[in-house]
């Protein structure tokens, strides 16, 4: 199969499942083979939906560690206790609401893999405990004082150009050399033009399955209107599109008028942060990003956390902080 999408089960992803006729996408596979044979820590840069997750797994299922487990966390939209809580574990009582004791997901992990996702999201205090535990293995539940350790190979994962912003006050100079021995870029779907049509196949065939239908494939126009889309949401919005497509089809062949696709400019832009004013930071880059979205959703925080997938307590703590 082609792609990064389109498979019949995630879980059981290996490098092998991946093609690409597309040199961006190539070069990118061709640093993930290596990682596989390697421990050090990865880093993953891309935009919202290129498939990061499936290629973390994709990786950890490649490797030596693959009969461990592979633990997947998302660093976006929680608190220092509760993010302190999700990765570390905590004792019964270490908080409030904390009735029982509870295992975090880097002991889950020991023997196996770490996927962080949104690692440019943590704080500064939560950079400083994650660090620690990559370089000596060694974390606390919080709560307790007792010294735990756990064998396990990170990989993290961020939409931001990372290393632009690194040693800003968003993200730690130290944790990003730590965390990225070796860098992979998922190139954005309009950089994949050779992988395009595979990947259109791929979906329809998976959406026509799950919904019990025959679709043979698609109309002239509706074609065009496919392979000529810069597709901003990448992978995730393609399969929302083909999905939506086979649904609307009444008949065999998806014609034009079932390609529900923005067709305004707006629609050709990165879905990545873009730099404003000569601030680098990640914070100025993130309030950029947050604005430009919410002004194209005339204001409706609710639908522009949803565009941003993040919570929307998410979008107005950084709207707050940024005031």
């Amino acid at each position: 199969m082609t792609g990064l999408d389109g498979f019949p089960d995630a879980a059981l992803l290996t490098l092998e499942d991946f093609r690409s006729a597309d040199a961006p996408m190539g070069r990118c596979l061709e640093i993930a083979r290596a990682a596989c044979r390697t421990e050090i820590p990865i880093l993953v840069l891309g935009e919202s939906g290129t498939g990061k997750t499936l290629l973390a797994r994709a990786i950890h299922n490649s490797s030596r560690r693959a009969a461990g487990p592979f633990v997947s966390f998302n660093a976006a939209a929680l608190s220092d206790t509760l993010l302190d809580s999700q990765l570390f574990g905590h004792e019964k009582g270490a908080y409030t609401g904390a009735h029982k004791q509870l295992r975090g997901k880097f002991e889950m992990a020991d023997g196996g893999t770490l996927f962080i996702d949104e690692i440019a999201d943590m704080s500064p205090l939560a950079q400083a405990k994650i660090l620690r535990a990559v370089e000596y293995g060694e974390f606390e539940r919080l709560g307790s004082e007792k010294l735990r350790k756990a064998d396990v190979r990170l990989i993290s994962a961020t939409h931001y150009p990372l290393e632009r912003y690194a040693g800003s006050d968003g993200f730690r100079r130290d944790l990003f050399y730590r965390i990225s021995g070796l860098t992979l870029t998922l190139p954005p779907l309009r950089e994949r033009p050779n992988d395009l049509k595979a990947l259109v196949a791929s979906a329809i065939l998976r959406a026509a399955r799950l919904q019990g239908r025959s679709i043979d494939g698609l109309s002239r126009a509706a074609a065009d209107a496919l392979f000529s889309y810069p597709w901003p949401g990448n992978l995730r919005e393609l399969d929302r599109v083909i999905h939506a497509a086979v649904a609307m089809t009444e008949g065999e062949v998806i014609e034009e008028t079932s390609i529900l696709v923005r067709r305004d400019a707006e629609a050709s832009r990165p879905a990545a942060p873009p730099r404003t004013g000569g601030d680098d930071s990640l914070r100025a880059a993130e309030r950029a990003h947050v604005l430009r979205i919410l002004e194209e959703h005339g204001g409706n925080k609710t639908r522009a956390a949803r565009a941003l997938h993040v919570a929307r307590s998410t979008l107005e703590r950084i709207l707050s902080a940024s005031k």
